[in-house]
Order: C-alpha cells, then sequence, then structure tokens
C-alpha cells in the first residue's frame, strides 16, 4: 500500500520552509517595498513569481492537467535532484534504474550519497517491472524510467510501466523528455490513478528552448507541494518564464516542428542505411537515433574534425559501437550523410 508519509524523509516532513515576500503576498500592489529590491530598471528589478502561476496556467491548458499538479525546475535535472532529497535518506536508502538511460539520474544519486542499482534492457531494449522489483528491498524508495529512452531512443512497454507503478510501494518517475516524438501516449492522463507516479516533461526538446532551462513534473498535489517545500525560493527567473509564456502561445508551431522532424528523422533513416560504416539503426521514438558503426571511437573523432559533432555511446551498456544522432536541419543531416559515406 502507497503511503506517501513514510516516503519522505522525517526531517523534510518536519521542515519549515523559507517564506519569500511573494509567498506572503498574492496579486498586484501598487506599492512594493517588502523585499529590499532596487526600485528602478523595471521588470528586472523585481523577484519573479516563485510559483510562477501564469506559467503553470497556460501549460494547464495545453496538457490538459490541473496547475496544482504542476511543478517547474531549472530544467529537469532540478525535479530529480528533489526526488532525492524528498526521499531518500543518504548512506541508507536506493534506488533502481534501468540501464543504459540518462545519466543524470545517476550522476544526482552519487551527490545525494545514494545507491544506484542499474537493471539491465535487454536485447529489444525493454524493461521488466518483475526485475525491477527482485533488486528492490525495504529501503529502496525510487524507480526511474526514461521513455521514450535515452539513448536508445525507444519508448518503454506501456503494460511493464503500469505493472510497476501498480506493484511497487514507492516513488515511480517516468521520463518523458521524447514523449512528443513518439507514437505513444503520455502517461500525463493516468497521473490520477497513480498517487506514487511522477512524469517529467521539458522544454528542452519539442518545444526548442533547450537554453531557457526550464523542466516539468507533473504528480499528485502532495507530491508537488513537497517539492515546492524544498526547492529555492526563485527557482525559476523572470527570464525564463516570459520566454515560456511567449513559446506557449505559439503551441501550433510547436507542432509543426514536430511534424518537421519526425518526417526528417524517416529520410535521415533512409539515408543512414546507404552508409558503408554502418552496421545497425536501432528503432527510435525520439529526436535522434543510436546508430552501430564500424569503430565508433575513430568515426566520432573524424566526425568532430570536420566540425560535426554527435554522441559517441560506444563506451554504454547495450550500446558498443554505437553513436546516438540528434536528427538536425535537412542540411545538417546532409553534411553528416555525406561525411559519414566518406569513411
Amino acid at each position: 500500500m502507497f503511503e506517501l508519509k513514510k516516503l519522505v524523509r522525517p526531517n523534510i516532513m518536519a521542515l519549515k520552509p523559507y517564506s519569500c515576500a511573494r509567498n506572503e503576498f498574492k496579486g498586484e500592489a501598487s506599492v512594493y517595498l517588502d523585499a529590499n529590491e532596487n526600485p528602478y530598471n523595471a521588470p528586472f528589478n523585481r523577484y519573479p513569481d516563485p510559483l510562477q502561476w501564469a506559467v503553470k496556467e497556460k501549460i494547464s491548458g495545453v496538457k490538459g492537467i490541473a496547475k496544482d499538479n504542476i511543478f517547474l525546475g531549472n530544467g529537469s535535472d532540478e525535479p530529480i535532484d528533489l526526488v532525492y532529497r524528498a526521499f531518500c535518506v543518504p548512506g541508507k536508502d536506493n534506488v533502481v534504474a534501468i540501464a543504459p538511460t540518462y545519466g543524470m539520474y545517476g550522476v544526482c544519486a552519487d551527490i545525494n550519497d545514494i545507491e544506484y542499482r542499474e537493471i539491465l534492457l535487454d536485447e529489444d531494449f525493454q524493461f521488466s517491472a518483475d526485475k525491477m522489483m527482485e533488486k528492490a528491498d525495504k529501503n529502496t524508495k525510487v524507480m526511474w524510467l526514461c521513455s521514450p529512452n535515452n539513448p536508445t531512443g525507444n519508448a518503454l512497454n506501456q503494460d511493464e510501466i503500469r505493472k510497476l507503478v501498480s506493484v511497487f510501494d514507492g516513488i515511480v518517475i517516468l521520463d518523458e523528455a521524447y514523449i512528443d516524438f513518439s507514437s505513444q501516449s503520455s502517461f500525463l492522463k493516468e497521473l490520477d490513478k497513480h498517487p506514487n507516479l511522477i512524469v517529467l516533461q521539458t522544454f528542452s526538446k519539442a518545444w526548442g528552448s533547450a537554453s531557457i532551462r526550464l523542466g516539468m513534473a507533473f504528480a499528485s498535489t502532495e507530491i508537488i507541494d513537497i517539492f515546492n517545500k524544498i526547492k529555492y525560493p526563485y527557482n525559476v527567473n523572470i527570464l525564463t518564464q516570459k520566454q515560456a509564456l511567449s513559446i506557449l502561445d505559439n503551441a501550433s508551431q510547436v507542432k509543426e516542428w514536430v511534424k518537421t522532424l519526425l518526417e526528417e528523422r524517416t529520410s535521415l533513416i533512409e539515408k543512414m542505411k546507404e552508409v558503408p560504416i554502418v552496421r545497425h539503426i536501432y528503432p527510435t521514438d525520439a529526436n535522434f537515433i543510436l546508430v552501430k558503426v564500424d569503430d565508433a571511437n575513430a568515426t566520432y573523432e573524424r566526425l568532430v574534425m570536420k566540425g560535426i559533432i554527435v554522441r559517441n555511446r560506444n563506451n554504454v551498456a547495450l550500446c558498443q559501437g554505437g553513436l546516438r544522432i540528434t536528427v538536425g536541419t535537412p542540411k545538417e543531416n546532409d553534411i553528416l550523410i555525406n561525411e559519414m559515406k566518406k569513411m
């Protein structure tokens, strides 16, 4: 039986959060003399909304999720770190994650002194909920999933995801950074069924806004309240909030970008089949492809010398010989293909 209070670290449950000036007053005033701000150089002289309500309101309309179920962070890395700080006691608790997957789950575990247990995916880059559970014990607080997964590119089996969320009494994180490029549906619509599920999404991929560093976490109001309790007061600056509002007003443009990138992904895969050094192209549900080449290290270095940067995944479990290649513009992709054909 899932009980959130039993998972939260005792010191976090007892924590009295810092209350900033904008937490104590909501709305608009004519005179602000509460936060020791410089009265000149508006609007940058004022502290931003600490809970980003205007941005959450627009995200709510786009995603169909209540704004009270949304947390906004400095990239997805902030909510990833908050999961450890909220639920895992350093030196005692552990988490279980699929492998290979996004590296920050493990890095944040190391930073927070939490044991990080990995379960290798199978030959089709799929996972088993049963194997994840076999790796867990009484001190396992969190399970990490990424779908579509990075660096493999494939979407995980949704029935296995549902099974894990149902049988595990701890927190399950489902990172959907690449969900906009997948034919599978998001788990956002299933949040109300799973009080232990946290879904991560981002403005960095389909929304074309990696530089503003804005990540989204969707969860129960109880989990969101815990995140808000321990985050730093003004974690999302006013420039990021303003740009997020602007891009949210252009959701139709984002859909066009996704459509174009999916078409170009298909084109890139077809052209990659004609490259002699390519031995295998893995199925993908993301805006990148993982390809196996004859000599990944040498190929990577030659591309770097030509000013073409891809990601060498040769030393990653199950990805030996692999290069992870982001889908670029038609011109960028053609430059890549032409150089690889020369090798």
